[in-house]
C-alpha cells in the first residue's frame, strides 16, 4: 500500500488524456495513495469532477503552425507554464509527477524534472507523440500502452513498461460475452468523436443505402451526429428503412458498445483499448492529417491481431464501406472471431498495473 503517497498527475486538453488520467486515480486511491491534478487552464474549467484532492492549474500551449510570432508566443506560455510548474511541485513535494501526453503535461513534467521529483510519462498510442518524445530523456520511466511503440530512441525504449491502457470503470463495467442473435439481427454503433462525426455522417448513411432490402432489414444504427447533419443522417437511414436512433452525443458509450455487434470509429487509443476491453470488433477510420499518424498505428496493431479492419479516411467511401458491411453480414463467424481477437487484446487491469509501476518507481 502507497498510504499517504502524494502523485501529482499531468493531463489536459481532451477526455483522451484525462479519461486514462482518471482511471489511475482511482486505482491510485484504492492502493492509499493521495492526488493531485496538475492541468492546463483550459481543461482546469471543467476537472472540477477530476478524483483529485485538488487541481492546480498551469499555462500550456502547443507550438505548431508556419506563423514565427505564433511559435515564440507558445514557447513564452510553456516557459511559463514551466516555471509555475517547478515552483508547484517544489511546494508540494509529490513522490512522482505522471504525465498523459499532450502539450498541457509539457510544463508539469519538465517543471518537475527541474524541481528533482520523479517522472513517468504514459503513451497511449502506437507511436509516441511529439510532447512525449520532448519529455522521454527527463523521464524515469516510459509507461506504453501497445507494445511496441514507434518513434523512440533506444534509450527511451530502454525505459518502456507496457502496461495496456487505463479504461473507465463504465468500461469494465460494460464488458460482456459477444453473441450475434439467432435471427441475425446487428446492432451497429457509429461514433467519430468530436473531429470525426462528419465524416461518419457523410459515408455510413449512403453506405447503409448500398445494402440489399435483405441486408438493410437485419440492421439497428445507433450514431452520432453533429446537430447540423441530424436531420439528413435520419431521412437516410428513414427512406432505407433502417431502424436508426440519433444523437450529438452518448453519454452511455461503453455501455452502447456492448449491445453492438460491430463498432465504425476512428482509432485513438481510448478508442482501441475499449474495443478490446469489452471485445467487440471494429471498423476503424484513422484520423488523417496527423503528423504522429498515430491513430493509423493503432488500427494497424488493433487490425494485425484480427480484431478490426482498418480503411484509411482516402478509401472510406459508401461503395468499400458497402462492400465490407455486406460480407460482414454475411459471415456472422467471422464477426464473432473478430470480437474474440478484440477481447484477447485488451489489457482491462491497466488502471492497476500503471498504479503499481507508478508506485515502483516512486519508491525507487
Amino acid at each position: 500500500m502507497a498510504t499517504d503517497m502524494l502523485v501529482v498527475l499531468a493531463a489536459g486538453g481532451t477526455g483522451g488524456h484525462l479519461f486514462p488520467a482518471e482511471a489511475l486515480s482511482h486505482a491510485l486511491h484504492a492502493q492509499g495513495a493521495r492526488v493531485v491534478l496538475m492541468t492546463d487552464t483550459r481543461a482546469a474549467e471543467y476537472a472540477g469532477s477530476f478524483p483529485a484532492e485538488a487541481v492546480h492549474a498551469v499555462q500550456a500551449a502547443t507550438p505548431s503552425g508556419r506563423s514565427p510570432l505564433k511559435m515564440a508566443r507558445a514557447l513564452l506560455t510553456l516557459a511559463k507554464g514551466v516555471f509555475a510548474a517547478r515552483r508547484i511541485v517544489k511546494e508540494l513535494k509529490p513522490a512522482i509527477v505522471v504525465g498523459f501526453g499532450g502539450y498541457p503535461t509539457v510544463p508539469p513534467v519538465l517543471g518537475a524534472s527541474l524541481a528533482g521529483a520523479r517522472t513517468l510519462i504514459h503513451e497511449q498510442n502506437a507511436v509516441i507523440g511529439r510532447a512525449n518524445r520532448f519529455l522521454a530523456g527527463r523521464a524515469d520511466i516510459i509507461a506504453t500502452g501497445f507494445a511496441e511503440v514507434g518513434g523512440l530512441s533506444a534509450s527511451a525504449k530502454a525505459k518502456c513498461r507496457q502496461v495496456g491502457n487505463p479504461v473507465r470503470p463504465a468500461v469494465i463495467e460494460a464488458a460482456s460475452p459477444y453473441a450475434i442473435p439467432g435471427d441475425g439481427m446487428l446492432n451497429l454503433l457509429v461514433f467519430g468523436g468530436s473531429q470525426g462525426a462528419r465524416v461518419m455522417a457523410d459515408i455510413v448513411p449512403p453506405a447503409v443505402q448500398l445494402l440489399t432490402e435483405a441486408e438493410r432489414a437485419r440492421l439497428t444504427v445507433m450514431q452520432q451526429a453533429r446537430p447540423e447533419d441530424d436531420e439528413r443522417v435520419r431521412r437516410i437511414y428513414a427512406s432505407a428503412g433502417v431502424r436508426a436512433e440519433i444523437a450529438p452525443f452518448f453519454t452511455d458509450l461503453p455501455a452502447r458498445m456492448a449491445k453492438a455487434h460491430l463498432v465504425i470509429g476512428r482509432a485513438g487509443a481510448s478508442t482501441v483499448a475499449e474495443l478490446t476491453v469489452i471485445g467487440r470488433p471494429g471498423i476503424l477510420v484513422p484520423l488523417p492529417g496527423a503528423l504522429d499518424q498515430d491513430q493509423a498505428a493503432n488500427a494497424a496493431v488493433l487490425e494485425r491481431a484480427g480484431g478490426a479492419i482498418r480503411i484509411l479516411q482516402s478509401d472510406f467511401t459508401p461503395r468499400r464501406l458497402a462492400s465490407e458491411l455486406s460480407g460482414l453480414l454475411a459471415d456472422p463467424n467471422r464477426l464473432t472471431a473478430m470480437a474474440g481477437n478484440a477481447k484477447s487484446a485488451g489489457i482491462p487491469d491497466a488502471a492497476e498495473r500503471l498504479a503499481r509501476l507508478v508506485i515502483d518507481v516512486a519508491a525507487s
